[in-house]
């Protein structure tokens, strides 16, 4: 019903956009009851937001149009079709038609029409934010060569203002493209993850600093304005060759090995969704260390044992590579914010502390999957074969220490499931915990296409 609603409310914003029209001049609806534009008379009516009011007009223009003789944007008629239908909601379709983009000389109209077909379908498990990251996806794997301006054009959107304020403050607004991202959210976490649910299970200096932080006064807002703060003052005073000198901030940039030996297709910045050129990766590559990690078919890593309790940093630098944030479904936790739990409980279980038995959740989930008696089973993938993928510019030169060969060939892949305790489903049904690495979806993929292609003549 909400659905319906919204798109009723669509359709009539697209109706006055439609008598609103620019080439109607001063006799247009929207001027005519003194409006300057379309969404401003939609906004003051409704008493919406700007934004709300330019989606909506912009959505239900979208609508209107797929029903004309000669549509304008003939790839997405199926999106209106279910936007009429009350299949989608307006958000769901803007998000599409957002994610989606237009033809370009390397993406056909056939090729957008059938991407936006198969969104529609998954529209129903996905909310707006999540359909138009699955929108870029399908996007960036249509449009390959494409990826290196879109690259660039966030780049050369990056900003910082400083504002002085008149009671005396001052407001700083940083628009950061995703490399320099990755380097001021590394500095972001040290400072500030133990506050912010990061992980518990450190010991040794690393434990002293995270409960030196968990103990401090200041706010957590407080504490990341004095970090900055100093950062920059120690910086200004080092040697003007290197800014910051020694403990640079961790840029990861993965790809696998078959994108890195072709230089064709792409890599992806650790913690960050969309791809970027394989120029990229081999620049970052020059700028540090590179470390091989050799993985299944499936991006499972090779195993390391049962000598420890606690997963060490190599194994969680793994981990985060394979499942790309906490695994519970629904759950957008980044690997820094995640800890790794053993799917085989050490105690309980005797289960070793490999990659095998080890899976990221954040500490909310860890919690959860604790204290309210949830499980988790690893299995039902594809057989396992060798697979090399490379974890890029690590910075410290350290191999993660997995070594190489074959996998253990149980057929398990890398494939977790949840099992719910029997107060909350009584005939405990698995729920898949999908990896949210965009390292697994390009093997895949890989996978996929060498499937299509079929052995060679």
């Amino acid at each position: 019903m909400q659905r319906l609603v919204g798109t009723h409310s669509a359709l009539i914003a697209g109706e006055i956009g439609r008598r609103s029209a620019r080439d109607l001049g001063h006799s247009g609806l929207a001027q005519r009851s003194g409006f300057r534009t379309p969404e401003e008379l939609v906004r003051v009516t409704t008493g919406s937001t700007a934004r709300e009011a330019f989606s909506a007009v912009r959505v239900g223009t979208l609508a209107l149009d797929s029903a004309a003789e000669a549509p304008t944007q003939p790839w997405l008629t199926s999106v209106s079709a279910a936007l009429i239908a009350g299949a989608l909601s307006p958000a769901a379709a803007e998000a599409i038609r957002s994610g989606l983009g237009a033809p370009t000389a390397n993406v056909s109209t056939a090729d957008l029409a059938r991407a936006a077909d198969t969104l529609c379908r998954e529209a129903t498990t996905l909310d707006a934010d999540r359909l138009f990251r699955r929108a870029r996806e399908l996007r960036d794997e249509l449009d390959e060569a494409g990826i290196a301006d879109r690259e660039a054009a966030r780049r050369e959107q990056r900003t910082l203002r400083f504002t002085r304020l008149p009671e005396g403050f001052a407001h700083l607004s940083w628009r950061l493209d995703p490399e320099s991202a990755a380097v001021v959210g590394d500095l972001y976490d040290r400072a500030t993850s133990p506050r912010r649910g990061g992980p518990r299970f450190v010991g040794g200096e690393s434990g002293a600093l995270a409960e030196s932080i968990l103990t401090d006064e200041r706010t957590t807002e407080q504490l990341a304005s004095d970090t900055f703060v100093e950062l920059l003052r120690h910086g200004a005073d080092a040697n003007p060759a290197r800014l910051l000198g020694s403990g640079a901030p961790v840029v990861r940039i993965v790809a696998t090995r078959t994108a890195v030996d072709s230089r064709v297709g792409h890599g992806f910045i650790d913690g960050h969704p969309d791809p970027v050129s394989i120029e990229t990766v081999e620049r970052l590559a020059c700028s540090g260390a590179t470390q091989t990690v050799t993985v299944d078919a499936t991006g499972q890593p090779l195993d390391v044992g049962r000598e420890q309790r606690l997963f060490s940093r190599r194994q969680r630098d793994a981990l985060a590579l394979r499942d790309g944030g906490c695994r519970w479904p629904g759950c957008d936790r980044p690997p820094s914010w995640s800890e790794a739990q053993h799917t085989k409980h050490w105690a309980r279980d005797h289960g070793p502390t490999n990659l095998d038995n080890g899976v990221l959740l954040c500490r909310h989930h860890h919690l959860l999957l604790h204290n309210n008696h949830w499980d988790i089973e690893r299995g039902g993938g594809e057989e396992r074969s060798d697979t090399v993928v490379d974890g890029l510019a690590d910075g410290n030169g350290e191999s993660n220490g997995f070594g190489s060969g074959s996998g253990s060939g149980n057929g398990s892949g890398n494939e977790f499931w949840l099992i719910p305790p029997p107060d909350i489903d009584p005939e405990q049904q698995r729920r898949a915990m999908p990896s949210k690495s965009p390292l697994v979806r390009e093997l895949r993929r890989e996978r996929a296409l060498k499937r299509e292609s079929g052995p060679p003549g």
